[in-house]
């Protein structure tokens, strides 16, 4: 069979909604998954136990089950308990909590990765906690974890394509529909890994240029 890119036209509508869709769930869930990392980090370095033990617990839970079994819980499952969420709800509630365990260890491991010393050098001079942390160790460690975040970010955006399976139209949902209409499975999934790939490229570049930014005021 011939290939025909052309018959992909007047569903280019689709596809673009059906981008905008993914790039709204990701940016949601990796917004909400940040804020998790750094609190969970943060949790995970505290010298409270009870913190300790809530952190570790949330990670060993959310990084050792499946992604989607997660979101089957939150949409299927939750109901059963007089949970009720949309499918919308349960897609960022889901890729938020998941990518919030993984930038967890990250965000422990680049603060683990600052000497300690530093910290010791700040307190001596009248620095607070919040005060070194924020111009002394932070600075530092979002320098350590810039790549292994924006690695965690691709897989989020890519894993989103997941939340197909909750009726989402998102692009990969979209699709799946587009394939229905006109038979053309290779030209859809090409369009899509190239739409998918034109988005993750973006946020590559962008890191690249935060991390050139940084080598330049070091």
């Amino acid at each position: 069979m011939n290939l025909d890119y052309s018959v992909l036209l007047p569903s280019l509508p689709l596809f673009l909604e059906g981008a905008w869709m993914t790039v709204k769930i990701s940016i949601l869930s990796l917004a909400i998954g940040l804020a998790l990392g750094i609190l969970g980090g943060f949790g995970r370095l505290s010298k409270n136990i009870f913190f300790q033990k809530i952190t570790f617990l949330y990670i060993w839970v959310f990084r050792g089950t499946p992604l989607l079994v997660q979101l089957f819980i939150l949409y299927f499952g939750l109901p059963q308990l007089g949970f009720d969420l949309t499918p919308f709800q349960a897609a960022i509630i889901g890729l938020s909590l998941n990518t919030g365990a993984y930038a967890t260890e990250i965000v422990r491991s680049a603060l683990s990765a600052v000497d300690k010393g530093q910290y010791e050098a700040a307190t001596s001079i009248g620095m607070s906690w919040g005060m070194a942390m924020f111009r002394i160790i932070g600075p530092q460690a979002v320098k350590i974890l810039i790549p292994p975040m924006v690695n965690q970010f691709i897989m989020t955006i890519k894993n989103s394509s997941m939340v197909s399976l909750l009726t989402i139209t998102e692009l990969f949902r979209t699709g799946e529909m587009v394939i229905v209409s006109t038979f053309r499975s290779f030209e859809v999934y090409t369009v899509i890994a190239l739409i998918y790939l034109f988005i993750n490229s973006i946020l590559m570049l962008l890191a690249y240029y935060l991390e050139k930014r940084m080598k330049v005021n070091d």
